[in-house]
């Protein structure tokens, strides 16, 4: 890996840590799983930076915060995170950036607004959901369908964040058209 990636792959962990620092907020149906908008770093790391470079970003984060940092929402850290009803959608976290890295690659030829949407809408927030839904389910003792309604509130917020994504990849691929993208 170049400096130059390992930079990168940093600043995303890092942007990924910083969004994080908004305090706590819990729906009471959600069983213990926040409202966060880490989710957007997840979706900005798969599409600026590729599938490879934005999971290792996303691993990264997630090593920092099983180290002890208390930089997922509301403070949390620790081994403890990887054990309570979030740690689904957290481990969905890594395979979220590669996939949404993945497609961004894939659909690159056509609008870069579109690209990023629909790259963040299967990446970021139906990858991340197959795996925190079933974690969440078994973890706090819902049925499958229940947990699947608890998730379910968070789509409005987590297409909001898919289109923020996509205008902020807009920008970013023409004001930075060297950039390109970075292959698989």
């Amino acid at each position: 890996m170049q400096t130059r990636d390992l930079v990168r792959v940093s600043l995303f962990a890092a942007l990924i840590g910083a969004l994080g620092l908004t305090p706590r907020f819990d729906l009471p149906i959600a069983a213990g799983v926040p409202v966060t908008a880490q989710t957007l770093g997840v979706m900005l790391a798969g599409v600026v930076l590729g599938a490879r470079l934005g999971a290792i970003s996303v691993a990264l984060f997630l090593f920092v915060v099983a180290c002890g940092a208390p930089l997922l929402s509301g403070g949390r850290g620790g081994l403890g995170v990887f054990a309570s009803p979030t740690a689904g959608y957290l481990a969905g976290w890594i395979a979220g950036a590669f996939v949404v890295g993945a497609i961004m690659k894939i659909l690159m030829l056509r609008s870069i607004f579109a690209s990023a949407f629909i790259a963040s809408t299967i990446g970021g927030i139906l990858v991340v959901y197959l795996f925190g839904i079933p974690w969440l389910a078994w973890s706090s003792g819902l049925s499958l369908k229940a947990a699947t309604i608890a998730t379910a509130t968070f789509l409005p917020g987590d297409i909001l964040k898919a289109i923020a994504t996509a205008m902020i990849a807009r920008s970013y691929f023409h004001a930075y058209p060297r950039a390109g993208f970075v292959p698989l």
